[in-house]
Formats: C-alpha cells, sequence, structure tokens
C-alpha cells in the first residue's frame, strides 16, 4: 500500500512537465482532508475553490518565506539561509550559519536547499525496495524524512523547525509566531487566505502559517522545475560535452564513481526525472569540523539519525554517523558541503570520495605521534558504520579509484544538474 501511494504521489508532482492547475488543486486538497488547515465552510469546497485556496496559500507562503518579522530578532527571514538566487540554500561558505535572538548563535549543520524534496518519501526505519519490481525482499534500511537525519516528513513540520530552534528564527513558542503574523505586515492576508477568525485560535493560526509555507514549497517553478542541461540531455533536446560525458560515465562506474550508488542518474521506471538521492542514509566518515562552535566540545558529537536532534534512535548504535543523502540537484551552486560543512568546493568534496582511505592524511588530523586520526568525528564505538563501498576502501598510498582527471570530468558532469534559472 505505501508503495503504491508513493507512486501516485511521483505521478502528481515529478511531471516532466509544469504541474497542471487541476493535479495542483487536486494535491492541496488531498492535504487539507489529510491534516491541513481545513476551509472554514462545512460543506466540501468545488474544485476551484481548493485551487484558489491553494493559490492564494502558495503566495502568502512565499510572502512569509521572505518575512523576517517572523524571527525573534526581527531581522532573519527563511530566506536569510534559504537563498531564492541559490536554489533555495546558503549565500556563503559558513559551515554553519548566525541565528538567534541576537542573531550571535550558530548550529551544528550545514544549510541544506529546499529544492526537489517534494518526492522524498516519509522516513521507515525499513525500506524494502530492489531493482526487480516483483522483489520486495531486500531490507535498505532507514530511508526517506526531511531534515539531515529525516525526522519530520511533512513540509509543514519542516517549517516549525527553523521557527521555533534557538540558534535559527529563535521565537519561544508557536502562539509567538502568531502574534508575529498577526501584527505584521501580513497579518490582513493571513485573513483574507484562512478566514476572518485564524488568529482567534493560536494553535489553528500556527498550523495555517505552516500550511501556507508548505504550499509554497509545492510551486513546481520555483522549487523543482527540473530545467537543467542534464533534464534536457535526457530529453534528447541538449548534448553532453566530451569532458560532461566522462563525468557522467566516471558517476555511474560501480568501480570508480559509483556515485549513482545513492545519487540515482536514471530515469526510474516510471520515466520519472532522477532526482540524484536514493533518500537513504549513510555514515561518510567526513572530518570534525573545528569552524563548528558546538565542537569546540571534544564531548560532543552529531551523530545524525541517532541525535542529538532526533530522539528515537538513540539506543541504535548502528545508526550513529548516519546522515541522509540529499539531492546533488543544483550541488554546483554551493559553497559548503556534507553535513557539517567541513568542505568549501565541489572538488574537494569529490576528492574526499576518491581518497578518504587511500589518502587519509589528506582529510585527518594526526595526534601528537604522528598518527593519523582517521574518522575523528565520530567516537570509536561508531567508526564501523562508516561505508566501505567503492570510491571508498583502499590502504593507505595506494592509488585512489578515481584519478584528478575523473574527479574534474564528475565536478564538470555535476555543472550539468544546475536549473536553467541559476545556469553561469
Amino acid at each position: 500500500m505505501r508503495r503504491a501511494c508513493y507512486r501516485q504521489i511521483r505521478a502528481i508532482w515529478i511531471p516532466e512537465v509544469k504541474v497542471s492547475p487541476t493535479c495542483l488543486a487536486l494535491a492541496t486538497l488531498c492535504q487539507l482532508l489529510c491534516g491541513g488547515v481545513r476551509a472554514e465552510a462545512p460543506q466540501p469546497a468545488s474544485r476551484a475553490e481548493v485551487f484558489a485556496h491553494a493559490q492564494q496559500a502558495g503566495a502568502l507562503g512565499l510572502a512569509l518565506f521572505s518575512d523576517p518579522s517572523l524571527s525573534a530578532s526581527g531581522q532573519q527571514s527563511c530566506t536569510s539561509c534559504h537563498r531564492p538566487d541559490r536554489a533555495f540554500g546558503p549565500l556563503d561558505a559558513a559551515p554553519v550559519q548566525f541565528g538567534g535572538i541576537d542573531l550571535h548563535q550558530r548550529g551544528f549543520r550545514a544549510v541544506p536547499s529546499l529544492m526537489y524534496l517534494q518526492a522524498t518519501p516519509q522516513f521507515t526505519e525499513h525500506y524494502f525496495e530492489s531493482e526487480d519490481e516483483a522483489d520486495e525482499s531486500i531490507d535498505n534500511g532507514p530511508t526517506g524524512g526531511l531534515t539531515w537525519d529525516g525526522r519530520v516528513d511533512h513540509g509543514r513540520d519542516q517549517a516549525r523547525i527553523p521557527l521555533l530552534s534557538p540558534f535559527e528564527m529563535a521565537n519561544p513558542s508557536p502562539a509567538a509566531v502568531v502574534d508575529h503574523v498577526r501584527h505584521g505586515p501580513l497579518g490582513a492576508t493571513m485573513r483574507a487566505v484562512f478566514g476572518d477568525a485564524i488568529f482567534n485560535d493560536d494553535d489553528r493560526a500556527f498550523a495555517a502559517i505552516l500550511e501556507a509555507l508548505e504550499t509554497a514549497e509545492q510551486n513546481n517553478q520555483l522549487f523543482y522545475p527540473y530545467s537543467s542541461k542534464y533534464d534536457d540531455f535526457l530529453a534528447g533536446r541538449a548534448q553532453l560535452t566530451a569532458q560532461e560525458a566522462r563525468g557522467l560515465a566516471a558517476f555511474n562506474d560501480p568501480a570508480r564513481g559509483n556515485c549513482a550508488h545513492c545519487h540515482t542518474s536514471a530515469r526510474g521506471r516510471d520515466g520519472s526525472p532522477p532526482q540524484f538521492t536514493d533518500y537513504g542514509f549513510i555514515a561518510l566518515g567526513v572530518p570534525r569540523n573545528p569552524a563548528i562552535p558546538a565542537n569546540e566540545n571534544p564531548k560532543f558529537h552529531d551523530l545524525g539519525l541517532c541525535g542529538p536532534e532526533r530522539k528515537d534512535f538513540t539506543d541504535h548504535p548502528a545508526y550513529c554517523g548516519l546522515f541522509k543523502t540529499p539531492s546533488l540537484r543544483n550541488v554546483a551552486l554551493r559553497q559548503v558541503f556534507f553535513h557539517n560543512g567541513m568542505f568549501h568546493s565541489l572538488k574537494q568534496a569529490v576528492a574526499f570520495y576518491a581518497r578518504r582511505d587511500t589518502n587519509p592524511a589528506e582529510w585527518y588530523p594526526s595526534d601528537s605521534h604522528g598518527e593519523v586520526q582517521k574518522f575523528d568525528d565520530l567516537p570509536a564505538a561508531f567508526q564501523a558504520n562508516v561505508n566501505q563501498e567503492p570510491p571508498f576502501g583502499g590502504k593507505p598510498g595506494a592509488a585512489p579509484s578515481l584519478s584528478e582527471a575523473d574527479i574534474d570530468d564528475i565536478v564538470a558532469f555535476l555543472a550539468t544538474l544546475t536549473d536553467r534559472p541559476f545556469a553561469r
């Protein structure tokens, strides 16, 4: 049943062409009936009414997205970290962004992009799927969910996190967010979209704010346009350069890059464009980032799926150090990579995959005896969780699976995943 529902969702939200008004209306109607803020009228809404509400809620959501009055400081909006001109990712190379009530607080994870999240399945600890349509016996382990640790499933729940986080927008309660909107520039618009009585109940008003933000992220032109050169290549409208084609071959080759093992590059069996993620979780052993203030405490470790932000798997040691595989779409626009923002160029990130094990001294610090402290951001008890599949593996001093030329080729290929509005 879950897989059938997932495919129906994919059919609605991952078209090769733009989402039609009818599809958007129907999807929003499903959202309203399954937990969103219901229309005030007791009778069922018509399709036209649902579509109009979705359009209005989405427009309100985009306005809320750029409104700094939603933050406790009055100076930080969603766009402060999720820049529309940077594929809704961070503007600069800072590993973590400033926030909090005085804009002097910092968290411990890099800002992810908000693009291409519409097809993300709900989190499940055991995801059964294989390349064989008839074989559902393969357990792929934890899969799906939003954020680096997959702890929420819906856009409305994802939007809630920064609004209330003490090191992001720092509101002390949902009621405080509602009060900001009630007295802010969008109060009248909230009443127009959700009814004059929307602010009579803080819980209902907060749910409406989250619904508006979630609906805004369903705007396909902004959040999942599928307008990259690679999409045009798959559709037969463009050709890759020789270097880009070599990069794609190395990206897909199981013995070299093996990138497509997690960052799927082929169309789905239903013909849908590739998402460049399998939505799974993996431990990469990324070096500890000394630029993150929390890491000044040697006892602090961000363990991803088993904490500290996620609370339900703290007693699952096999999950410690695992983080969600992000989509690589628009990755060439980023200046900060991996969950802790340790690396600041795409070439450096690809090189880490290629030479993590063959050249560990290039990535990890050494102790006073000159011994490389590999996987220094994970306690020793969890280091066995680190992935060893190609391009990882290999003994120190051995030839890496990717040459410098291969790395350059893969970087060139990854640039073809940049959507048309951002392409240089």
